[in-house]
């Protein structure tokens, strides 16, 4: 125990993001559920008051202009950009993530054309993604078919119009090839679709290097945008024009403050608006995002560590946890690996339960997996050695 004791220290004496956690709220608890729900970043608290109080208490209805908040969602999307590897002008924020869900997949079947009627989806997906595939497909006259990721270059055929993925499944954490399939849904002549849930803000995605289609995610995981705050749409520009969304609100409109009874879409990614923005948890989420500007913060800096962490928490449950007791279900690969360590145990939910009353906070998923999530912008190497020492002491 010593020995991974003094590793842990010496590793965080080294980590060249280990000052970004001041950035953060946080306490004596190990927090490994910024999967879940990302840590509060010191800055929002003021930034979220002076919303209130100034731009909304003072300025009030000039807040649109003046605050920029009627740009805010375009604004925001070219913040996020980067770190899912878009240009600027192909990512807007709003809405939640199953709204985007909807919106893309429906666009996606509109794109792939006459003659193809299949919807492609994740059989590990996210349930919501599954139900909204179906309902999608409902409208749309297609029938859904759900396969394994590793699956879909076999099951892609001439009537798939669609294929909607995660890019690392919720429960295991495993990281899916976003190129491979993407290249096999292309060449397929089918439009992708990819939930960054679990991915984007902790760990490179390259959207336009890979060429995919369109792209849903949340901002309250490794983004630390807060619960609920606003989700984003990818566009891509090749796209646009064509993007026909299925929920034409007045917030998309050519002109907007015309009024007119006919919907004309607008150019660019707006058109993946739909009503007014949620104002206060946008601008949340646009300080949050701030952290990003650090000159010692990048996406590859965050995978880095990320599988610098998780690589020590698989060694340390392997040196302090009774053999047999727990099964790591998350891929060993590097390449197959998110930013999460998924725990096979009979007992996961009492477990967790105990855990978490001892100062180390993760998740249980039904049926049987402990879910420990890993944000490398506040998360050190002594805690992880912390949360396998209390895992092995509660089990």
């Amino acid at each position: 125990m010593s020995d991974l004791h003094e590793r842990a220290r010496a590793l965080d004496a080294a980590d060249e993001l280990a000052a970004v956690r001041a950035d953060f709220v946080l306490d004596d608890v190990v927090y490994l559920d910024g999967n879940s729900l990302g840590a509060l970043p010191a800055n929002v608290p003021g930034r979220v008051d002076d919303v209130v109080r100034r731009e909304w208490g003072r300025l009030r209805i000039r807040s649109w202009t003046e605050s920029g908040w009627w740009t805010a969602p375009e604004r925001i999307g070219d913040l996020i950009a980067p770190l899912v590897g878009a240009a600027p002008g192909q990512v807007v924020v709003g809405d939640s993530t199953s709204v985007n869900v909807f919106k893309a997949l429906v666009g996606a079947v509109r794109l792939a054309g006459e003659g193809r009627d299949e919807i492609l989806v994740d059989a590990a997906t996210f349930p919501t993604d599954g139900y909204i595939a179906a309902s999608a497909a409902r409208m749309t006259g297609c029938a859904v078919r759900a396969v394994a990721p590793a699956e879909v270059p076999d099951a892609l055929g001439p009537r798939t119009a669609a294929v909607l993925l995660n890019h690392v499944d919720y429960r295991t954490g495993r990281l899916h090839d976003l190129p491979g399939l993407t290249a096999a849904v292309r060449a397929a002549g089918a439009v992708s679709v990819w939930d960054l849930c679990h991915s984007a803000g902790a760990l490179p995605v390259g959207l336009d290097e890979h060429g995919v289609d369109l792209a849903v995610g949340c901002t309250y995981k490794f983004l630390n945008g807060g619960p609920g705050s606003p989700a984003y749409l990818y566009v891509r520009d090749a796209h646009q024009a064509a993007f026909d969304s299925p929920l034409p609100g007045w917030n998309s409109h050519a002109e907007p403050f015309g009024m007119r009874p006919e919907y004309e879409a607008a150019e660019g990614a707006v058109r993946g608006r739909v009503g007014t923005p949620d104002i206060l948890s946008m601008l949340g989420l646009e300080a949050a995002l701030e952290v990003w500007s650090r000159p010692d913060v990048s996406i590859e800096a965050v995978r880095a560590k990320s599988l610098a962490l998780t690589d020590f928490f698989l060694e340390c449950v392997e040196a302090y946890v009774p053999a047999g007791r727990v099964e790591p279900v998350t891929p060993a690969a590097h390449a197959e690996r998110g930013s999460q360590v998924a725990l096979r145990c009979a007992d996961a939910g009492a477990v967790m339960e105990r855990l978490i009353a001892a100062g180390v906070v993760g998740d249980f998923r039904a049926p049987d997996v402990l879910r420990f999530g890993f944000t490398p912008l506040y998360l050190g190497f002594a805690e992880v050695e912390r949360a396998a020492r209390v895992l092995a002491e509660q089990l």
